[in-house]
């Protein structure tokens, strides 16, 4: 186990300061205030906190050492195959499953790719937006609303993907349309990747497969 999967911080303080054998608690802005001048449900408030948050922070951690020893299993796995056999289980990107030898348990790896957007996109817009002119009532309304979902930045500036990559399934005809899905294709860039672990469960091997959730609010 390498030092990332053991990563923790110092456990979660009572919230006190003792100086010159009085006990003082820090506000929000800094001030420290003595301890009998903070009130009761305050201080109520303070200790419940403090108690969930010492929870969530050893779960965090628990859950750290748990994705790191899953990899590691996993790739231990791997190269016990690629030894045998002279080839890996993996997939595409480095996606696999593992299916348990009764077929009741799976565990699914997915690398995702993180995408953003280059100016590219822009010139797709505006041909995009040149299409729908030109073709004026020909353009239906769903055609219409799809376009301005994909193009449509959201509070944290991100587009649509999903539906950017709609428009590039469509079937259109269109000269200026198909340059407009070169630019839109062109544009993508891949800046990195996320893996993610996921486990699935069945009571028998024709059932329907169950996700296990591993995050609170799926729990």
């Amino acid at each position: 186990m390498d030092a990332e999967h053991d990563t923790a911080l110092p456990p979660v303080s009572d919230g006190t300061i003792n100086l010159d054998g009085r006990s003082y608690m820090p506000d929000a802005k800094g001030a420290l205030v003595p301890l009998a001048n903070v009130r009761p449900q305050d201080k109520l408030q303070d200790q419940t906190v403090r108690k969930m948050m010492g929870f969530a922070t050893t779960l965090r951690d628990e859950l750290r050492r748990f994705r790191g020893h899953c990899f590691d299993d996993i790739a231990s796995f791997q190269e016990l195959i690629s030894e045998k056999y002279g080839a890996s289980r993996g997939g595409a990107k480095g996606n696999v499953t593992l299916t348990s030898y009764d077929g009741t348990m799976k565990v699914i790896v997915q690398v995702q790719d993180q995408l953003t957007f280059g100016p590219e996109l822009q010139a797709a817009k505006e041909l995009v937006d040149e299409c729908i002119d030109k073709w004026a009532d020909g353009a239906s309304d769903e055609l219409r609303a799809l376009v301005n979902h994909a193009f449509q930045v959201d509070k944290e500036g991100r587009i649509n993907r999903s539906a950017l990559f709609q428009l590039r399934r469509l079937e259109i005809e269109d000269e200026r349309w198909k340059r407009a899905m070169e630019a839109l294709t062109e544009s993508i860039r891949i800046v990195g990747s996320s893996t993610y672990v996921r486990f699935y469960v069945r009571d028998d091997p024709r059932g329907r497969w169950e996700a296990v959730p591993i995050d609170l609010a799926s729990a």
